[in-house]
């Protein structure tokens, strides 16, 4: 099963990520949180690592309806979407929010799984169109 929407761009990491961030943000998502991956393992492991940002996509009606069906979804709560580099390419991936219903088996977020996908998937064509 595939859990990931994803996108390849050209471009340089920065640009993207601020793009990305504008077309999440077209769509009603704000971020919630912020993992810098590399930094954070570069100092806690002294490891490196390409370029790897976390960001927690919230739209808050969606949140709100699918803690209304399901209290527990919290826990894949927000939408992640990841920025990264993979060779001369930046890959952005949005988790699949139908995955909410595969593993909730709750029917009544399959709707927010739905308009979750449709503004994600709006979000991640439209950087594919303006090559981010």
């Amino acid at each position: 099963m595939s859990y990931d929407r994803t996108v390849r761009l050209p471009g340089t990491f920065g640009e993207t990520v601020e793009a990305v961030r504008r077309a999440l943000a077209d769509q009603g998502f704000g971020i919630l949180t912020e993992i810098d991956v590399q930094a954070t393992l570069k100092a806690k492991l002294d490891h490196d690592m390409e370029p790897y940002l976390i960001l927690g996509a919230c739209n808050p009606p969606l949140a709100r309806q699918a803690l209304d069906a399901d209290r527990a979804i919290g826990l894949l709560l927000p939408c992640n979407v990841v920025v990264r580099t993979e060779g001369d390419q930046v890959v952005v991936q949005a988790i699949d929010p139908s995955t909410m219903v595969t593993l909730t088996g709750v029917d009544a977020m399959a709707p927010v799984a739905d308009e979750a996908a449709r503004r994600l998937d709006a979000a991640l064509a439209a950087l594919a169109d303006a090559g981010a």
